[in-house]
């Protein structure tokens, strides 16, 4: 037993590298990972979104607004919450504050970005946005999992230094000023997507359980994910804004955890239940829901005609369904 112990590693070794070049072209591991989590995120939303009675295909033509939104409010929240790594003393300036494969995606503007993306998609699609929401929120806890891993080829983002058998080893070069003597510490990483994987699981359970809806399930999700962020945040020891001594995301993480659980709470009292397969279908376009609005008798199975009978506005031409029209 002392020998199995003895053989067993005392730390988590980093990669060498987090870029190879293909020619003239350089992959980025933190970049393929953001791809394979956007991948995964579309695939488990669009199984959820036909279990629950909607169109195959619907959720991966909304991420094409969604994923573009969500990528550039993701960065604009990380240039604006750590500003002085760009503005600063010594800053890279605007050059660097573009270069998105180097890291730095803000989870926050990410979510805010992605929901108006969402939006708009779903207001083309003609289809609700909570239950979209509620839909693909398992799918991006566990893309975000997966994209935590770009931190761990890229020797960022890691916590205060440990001696626990999993401490993460790091480069000197990469080692934050005041840190240079240490060589292991917290794999905050690793503790975000193993919490991220949690998440995702009890998304699918409560989900499944409380047959939840109209957006709660996306709800659930911000309210776990802003309680795993808060612990894990103030293990990092990277530099950071701070507002009366706790770190900015600590804050953003309270304050929209705490939104999250009112609308959870404030939403089962007033929607119980989940949305009908009905309400997911398409509705047409934004300007074709104006027309129905404009004239609802036309479009209805209720209309009644001078000949006693029933009708049904189809293909521009009224059906008689019941009775019979007058010769």
């Amino acid at each position: 037993m002392t020998a199995v112990l003895a053989a067993l590693p005392t730390s988590i070794p980093s990669p060498d590298q987090g870029v190879w070049n293909l020619g003239p072209l350089p992959v980025r591991a933190y970049a393929l990972l953001i791809i394979v989590g956007i991948l995964v995120a579309v695939w488990v939303g669009n199984r959820r979104w036909i279990a629950r009675g909607g169109q195959a295909g619907t959720v991966a033509d909304i991420a094409l607004w969604a994923v573009p939104f969500g990528i550039v409010g993701g960065r604009l929240y990380h240039v604006i919450s750590d500003n002085q790594l760009y503005f600063g003393p010594g800053g890279s300036g605007w050059a660097g504050a573009v270069q998105i494969w180097q890291g730095g995606l803000g989870i926050w503007g990410a979510v805010l970005g992605g929901a108006l993306g969402a939006w708009i998609g779903c207001r083309r699609k003609g289809i609700p946005l909570p239950p979209f929401g509620d839909a693909i929120a398992p799918g991006i806890i566990l893309a975000q999992a997966i994209g935590r891993f770009g931190n761990y080829f890229n020797q960022e983002l890691f916590g205060a230094p440990t001696d626990l058998p999993w401490g993460l080893e790091i480069s000197p070069v990469n080692r934050p000023a005041g840190y240079e003597v240490f060589e292991t510490f917290h794999p905050t990483f690793l503790y975000e997507a193993l919490w991220n994987l949690a998440v995702f699981a009890v998304l699918l359970w409560a989900d499944r359980r409380f047959r939840m809806g109209h957006g709660r399930v996306f709800a659930l999700y911000v309210a776990l994910y802003c309680l795993g962020r808060v612990w894990i945040e103030m293990l990092r020891i990277d530099t950071a804004n701070t507002v009366l001594g706790l770190r900015l995301n600590v804050w953003t993480a309270v304050i929209v955890g705490v939104g999250a659980l009112l609308y959870l709470v404030i939403s089962a009292r007033l929607r119980p239940g989940r949305e009908s397969a009905a309400e997911l279908q398409p509705h047409g376009s934004p300007g074709q829901q104006k027309s129905s609005r404009r004239r609802p008798r036309l479009r209805g199975c209720a209309v009644r005609g001078p000949w006693f009978g029933r009708g049904c506005w189809v293909g521009g031409r009224l059906r008689v369904l019941r009775g019979q029209a007058p010769a």
